[in-house]
């Protein structure tokens, strides 16, 4: 169980990724899932009224998240999704994974500001990718890979 990438997109646009297993490359190319994700959110929110949560896949699932942000300024009311999304392995605990969605998108809306959020390139959030790592904590290794730092990280004395 683990998360193979994780990623935060306004609309279509992509603004924090973090692959952390080659194996997530094989399911939508960072353009492609970006155009992706936004288009059946659009479709499942104005037919369905609903909110995309989980997206299966035979290997892989997909889980999603999204706040809704706007510029406080009324003449441009144009709101936009700012969707967190994860790739996961099949198995891994939904509601864990949201949970650590949420609070990487609080963390995000808490220290960037609207206007950067709205205009700034992906490059400006490069840095976020330590605080990402700070929340998963160990949720972002497979668990062969739990076990081997268990091992390595231990010096044997006999």
């Amino acid at each position: 169980m683990a998360i193979l990438e994780i990623g935060i997109n306004l609309g279509m646009n992509r603004l924090v990724e973090i692959q952390y297993y080659s194996s997530s490359d094989n399911v939508l190319d960072s353009k492609i899932r970006a155009k992706f994700l936004s288009g059946i959110e659009d479709f499942i929110s104005e037919v369905f009224g609903d909110e995309i949560n989980v997206i299966s896949l035979s290997s892989f699932e997909i889980i999603c998240y999204q706040e809704i942000v706007q510029k406080p300024d009324k003449e441009l009311n144009n709101p936009q999704p700012l969707l967190i999304f994860s790739i996961i392995e099949k198995g891994t605990n939904h509601t864990f994974v949201e949970q650590h969605l949420r609070e990487i998108i609080s963390c995000f809306l808490k220290k960037y500001d609207l206007d950067d959020i709205l205009t700034r390139s992906p490059k400006f959030f490069k840095n976020f990718g330590s605080d990402i790592n700070n929340i998963l904590g160990d949720l972002r290794f497979s668990t062969e890979d739990r076990i081997r730092t268990v091992f390595r990280d231990r010096t044997y004395q006999f």
